[in-house]
């Protein structure tokens, strides 16, 4: 702008000498028509070179101010052209800081997850090695494929011999046994069959104790089934088995009507 500004300035002292050159031109030209002397043919010859430099100075200074104002036009379209730039660039500032804002955000929520994450691992860990180190009990079993057993004359214990599943060996198809490896809280089931007698039916023991009596009447060769089930607090030790009382019968055979069954459920 300073040299746009010494340009115009230039301009003018340039448009003001040349004034006052077109003035004094007229002036001697008046003092010319007043005086009829003729001149010297050198002063003749100035004054003409004089009169032909004149136009090519004018030229050149509309030239120049032309120049001027074409120079003052494209500053202005910088200027706009900065201006615009400078808007943009502060958007896209705004747009950065925007967008570190939401990474500062992802990256935190990231942060949160893992810990999460970590935490869930760290818990399943423990429940894998808790329940590895629960011990695991279940048992099934039927009872013989030999058709009727009983009636006796006294109280047997009934020895279910085919064993199905014994997991923890908790259960002994010798004996008719089963014994708690571990304090806590087992359910039993068993189902009876049985015909041609006057009753069926067995009782259950835990250790010397009854639990349970079921039976059932047979009138007229009629087949009869029950089952039932229980659950017991045990401790380490305890045993359960089914005892066939004197005079009742029961029927198995290879379609196992008779079974005994039970499993822990969870240690105390």
């Amino acid at each position: 702008m300073r040299v746009v500004a010494g340009l115009l300035l230039l301009l003018l002292g340039l448009c003001g000498s040349g004034a006052q050159g077109e003035a004094g031109g007229l002036g001697e030209v008046a003092e010319i028509n007043q005086n009829p002397d003729p001149k010297h043919p050198a002063e003749e010859s100035t004054q003409q070179s004089t009169k032909q430099t004149d136009p090519d100075v004018w030229t050149e200074l509309r030239a120049l101010r032309d120049m001027v104002v074409e120079q003052k036009v494209h500053m202005e379209l910088l200027q706009r052209e900065n201006s615009v730039q400078a808007t943009e660039l502060v958007s896209l500032e705004s747009r950065l800081t925007s967008s570190e804002s939401k990474t500062r955000d992802l990256e935190k929520e990231n942060a949160d997850l893992q810990t999460r994450l970590s935490s869930s691992e760290s818990r399943i860990d423990q429940l894998e090695r808790e329940n590895a180190e629960k011990p695991k009990v279940a048992f099934y079993a039927a009872l013989t494929d030999a058709g009727n057993l009983g009636p006796y004359n006294t109280d047997i214990t009934l020895k279910y011999s085919k064993v199905f599943t014994n997991i923890g060996k908790a259960y002994n198809p010798s004996t008719g046994f089963f014994t708690a490896p571990v304090k806590g809280v087992y359910w039993f089931q068993f189902t009876v069959h049985g015909y041609d007698t006057s009753a069926t039916g067995v009782y259950v023991y835990k250790n010397n104790q009854i639990m349970m009596a079921n039976w059932e009447n047979i009138n007229n060769g009629v087949r009869e089934y029950l089952t039932n089930s229980l659950l017991l607090e045990l401790t380490a030790g305890d045993e359960i088995h089914l005892v066939l009382p004197s005079g009742w019968s029961v029927y198995d055979s290879l379609s196992n009507f008779n079974t005994f069954s039970g499993s822990l459920l969870f240690t105390l």
